[in-house]
């Protein structure tokens, strides 16, 4: 493959990758919580762009409450142990409450529902939903992750007189148990986002806390989006 042939392969990907809106909303949200970081809640432009931003992104997510319900309603994959799969549950119902709630937080913010008191009111309690969800995707992937690692042992034993790294699915366990440890540690991330937008807890998570954990868990979703193609292998 010539160079030129290999450079318009990778801005196809790229294409394909800003085409995603998701993509755009985390990179949006990279940039959002990477302001809040900057101006560490004072003001100045670094918060105007937080706050432009923020009000920005919830456009993205209109409607995107439907997500969470399909998934909410669906069939659990088959062989999930109940716990597993009531957590899941909740976390779609927890998320995509979250996402109706935050529709009406865009209104009240942009001017359209007037009553100020009841759009923070509505902004608070669909934080804690987002909260909450952060916590079941966090169980989600420790459960998950346990289940995945019993079945990679067992599985180097039956491959312990070979290279286990030859083995098709052990290398396919490996990948998966990469993707659900960056998922773990987003999930486990983005409580203390929730924690520090709630102010629990305001002199440990400060806005600047809030802005690094929240950027850092932007680019692991902007990661987790990228084309399968174009991602590094992890051993």
């Amino acid at each position: 493959m010539s160079t030129l042939d290999a450079t318009r392969a990778e801005l196809g990907l790229l294409v394909l990758y800003l085409n995603k809106a998701e993509a755009r909303d985390k990179i949006c949200r990279a940039i959002q919580y990477g302001s809040k970081f900057l101006s560490d809640g004072q003001p100045g432009t670094a918060q105007n762009v937080d706050r432009s931003t923020t009000l920005a992104r919830k456009v993205f997510r209109l409607f995107k409450f439907v997500n969470d319900l399909h998934a909410l309603i669906g069939p659990a994959p088959r062989g999930t142990p109940l716990p597993l799969i009531l957590l899941g549950k909740s976390k779609n119902a927890l998320l995509s409450t979250f996402l109706f709630l935050d529709q009406f937080v865009w209104l009240g913010r942009s001017g359209i529902y007037q009553s100020k008191e009841h759009t923070e009111l509505i902004g608070r309690i669909s934080l804690f939903c987002w909260m909450g969800s952060s916590v079941c995707s966090t169980l989600v992937e420790l459960g998950e992750l346990g289940r995945l690692s019993a079945s990679m042992k067992k599985l180097e034993k039956e491959l312990k007189n070979s290279n286990k790294y030859d083995n098709e699915q052990y290398r396919a366990k490996l990948k998966m148990s990469n993707e659900r440890t960056l998922a773990l540690i987003k999930a486990a991330m983005d409580i203390v986002v929730a924690v520090g937008l709630l102010q629990l807890a305001p002199k440990k998570v400060t806005p600047r806390v809030t802005g690094a954990f929240g950027f850092v868990t932007s680019l692991i979703s902007c990661y987790q989006l990228l084309p399968a193609r174009s991602k590094p292998k992890i051993l």
